[in-house]
């Protein structure tokens, strides 16, 4: 147990399809204020066995305070309308409800991309940046998250459009390279097919590549040749966290 003194900063918890992680967030400076802390996502994923996760990691902080918690979804006033990447009993169920009666504190809850996009439009890749800009992780699955100077349109899902007669996701998540062990090589060129796809629809000026791949941009970033630029998230794996810290009202 690592208890926080005094409660300070928001405790940020981002829940995906593999992994659950937390840490208490500065949320002046997007700082983590202690070590993150993070657990298998449970399977099945279900509302009970996830917020009996996500009280775990409000244990493990010892923490009393507000929560933000992102979800891997589309999110209307904390109630989950899709459930792409977790048990499919999450769409109709009101997860803010869930987690605060899970940990006793009162729980904010939005869409893990959208999250990870305002963390890294506060403090990131996207600081200072007008016009269109795209946030897409690749992790489990894609998250988008779309801003236009600065302002975010939320619960976007261009992450299931089609490319090449498929469901995008199924072509260019980093989920699909690693079960499928193909080289950065090949997946790059279908990262760059969805990037591309993306760009037809919505001409952005900047996209931002999150998710734990986003430490590889070396490896596949020179194979990509789509129009805009395209830069990796500056928060890595910690931008969710601190996206999700950022929403909870104070």
């Amino acid at each position: 147990m690592t208890p926080v003194a005094d409660q300070q900063g928001i405790l940020g918890i981002d829940i995906g399809g593999s992994g659950l992680k937390g840490a208490p967030v500065d949320v002046e400076n997007g700082t983590l204020l202690a070590e993150r802390f993070r657990i298998e996502t449970p399977h099945p994923a279900t509302p009970d066995a996830v917020a009996t996760a996500v009280a775990e990691v409000t244990s493990h902080f010892d923490w009393h305070g507000p929560v933000g918690a992102t979800m891997p979804g589309v999110v209307k006033s904390g109630t989950l309308l899709t459930a792409a990447n977790i048990h499919p009993s999450w769409i109709g169920t009101n997860a803010a409800q869930v987690f605060t009666r899970a940990t006793g504190c009162p729980v904010t809850v939005l869409n893990d991309a959208d999250a990870a996009g305002i963390a890294e439009m506060r403090f990131g890749a996207g600081k200072g940046r007008s016009g269109v800009v795209i946030m897409v992780t690749l992790g489990t699955g894609i998250g988008s998250a779309v801003f236009n100077d600065g302002v975010l349109l939320p619960n976007t899902e261009f992450g299931h459009i089609e490319v090449r007669g498929k469901d995008a996701e199924t072509r260019a998540s980093a989920r699909v390279r690693e079960e499928k062990d193909l080289s950065f090589k090949k997946w790059g060129k279908q990262v760059d097919d969805y990037l591309d796809r993306i760009d037809a629809l919505l001409w952005p000026d900047v996209v931002i590549i999150g998710g734990g791949v986003s430490k590889k941009a070396d490896r596949f970033f020179p194979l990509l040749t789509t129009r805009a630029e395209v830069v990796p998230a500056q928060l890595l794996n910690d931008a969710g966290i601190v996206g999700a810290a950022l929403m909870v009202p104070t």
